[in-house]
């Protein structure tokens, strides 16, 4: 495991709201089309250059709200399958997480990776949990801690060039 999967689950976190964003158009959407009635004037048959009469018709564009209907559910059904691969993403990035030495940097990284804060409610979180420390955590800290724990992490033996045989 390495630090890419935590980069991969906040990426996926912002892909699944993007689509919630498009159901709910697409929702908007097909609720405008069903309330929507379309009319149109038709001529029945013709006497000379002039209609024998004029029809009135009205009703709903069906097949464009099948079409749209169709694309709602295909978003849903994806939705689904991202989140189900949010869900594992997230217990490896938290497998990951376990796996670091220090108490706080765990902590550090559940707030900012797994509950998606950003660095100053990281910091403002951290102080409330930590209310004795001498210097208080900032959201500068919190962002070079987080740096230099990847900048000294070692990297994956496949990285490296390493078999693992």
């Amino acid at each position: 495991m390495d630090k890419n999967i935590l980069i991969e689950c906040a990426d996926m976190k912002e892909e699944i709201k993007d689509l919630r964003s498009r159901i709910d158009k697409g929702r908007k959407e097909l609720d405008r089309l069903n309330s929507m009635v379309v009319t149109d004037a038709v001529s029945c048959g013709k006497k000379g250059k002039k209609p024998l009469r004029m029809v009135k018709i009205q009703g709903r564009p069906t097949a464009l709200i099948t079409q749209k209907n169709r694309l709602l559910t295909r978003r849903i059904a994806r939705l689904e399958r991202l989140e189900l691969e949010l869900l594992e993403l997230t217990v490896q990035a938290e497998e990951y997480i376990e796996q670091i030495g220090k108490s706080e940097l765990r902590i550090m990284f559940r707030l900012y990776f797994i509950d998606d804060l950003t660095y100053p409610k990281v910091a403002e979180k951290m102080n409330s949990m930590f209310p004795r420390r001498n210097i208080a955590y900032t959201d500068e800290n919190v962002k070079k801690r987080i740096q230099r724990f990847f900048e000294n992490v070692p990297q994956c033996p496949e990285e490296k060039g390493y078999s693992l045989d």
